[in-house]
């Protein structure tokens, strides 16, 4: 019998560990708060809950932004800490499913796998984007990767491949239109659709006040967003 809560406390144990020297927003508490989300989420859904619990908290294990790109580093790691756990191959590779579909990818790239478990943990990871965390997190990583925080001259490209995406470093208010504001559309769950509308409606007034205080009326109001 497999005794679920200490693996979920090995795992969480796991994550601390790993994410000891991360990058600011894709820290340890990020995973702490996408975990916390995707419980709120599974709630209201029918689900496997110790496959959302292990998704959300394996989401970001050797995230491919801080391992050149890898893609495959980040499922292989997360197999490999579930193989030590003496899990059983069907839930890892549900796990490891997951993970391999969970990020934006600049938006453009449709999912190969569905699930309701992948639904939730897919909302739980967008919300921290979004909202007063969202920002938080959006300047910090502009800050890490060296963007500028605004520039009115540099347009934002709503158009970017998955490889323009992942090496963009537009200024961090063009991320906003390339990001943040079009998650709200793509929640999966009730439940995620109205905590993504609410943190959304905090973005909006964050980047009017930006824009009063930068003396500039907006970044382009043809978005509409």
């Amino acid at each position: 019998m497999v005794d679920k809560e200490s693996i979920i406390l090995n795992t969480l144990e796991y994550i601390k560990t790993a994410f000891s020297q991360a990058e600011g927003g894709h820290d340890y508490w990020h995973t702490y708060r996408v975990w916390n989300n995707a419980k709120k989420i599974a709630l209201n859904e029918k689900c496997d809950l110790f496959v959302v619990e292990l998704a959300s908290l394996l989401h970001d294990v050797a995230d491919s932004k801080f391992n050149d790109g890898d893609e495959n580093i980040g499922p292989e790691t997360a197999r490999f800490f579930l193989d030590s756990q003496e899990l059983d191959i069907v839930t890892i590779n549900k796990v490891v499913t997951i993970i391999n579909n969970v990020s934006f990818k600049g938006g453009n790239t449709n999912r190969s796998h569905h699930s309701v478990e992948l639904d939730i943990v897919q909302d739980a990871d967008r919300l921290e984007a979004i909202g007063a965390i969202g920002i938080a997190r959006t300047f910090n990583y502009g800050g890490f990767i060296g963007s500028e925080i605004f520039n009115p001259e540099i347009a934002p490209n709503l158009q970017m491949t998955k490889e323009e995406y992942k090496k963009s470093k537009n200024p961090t208010i063009n991320h906003f239109y390339e990001k943040l504001l079009l998650l709200k559309d793509l929640m999966n769950t009730e439940s995620g659709k109205k905590l993504a509308n609410q943190r959304h409606q905090f973005m909006m007034e964050f980047l009017s006040q930006f824009y009063k205080e930068a003396s500039f009326e907006s970044i382009d109001t043809s978005f509409n967003i």
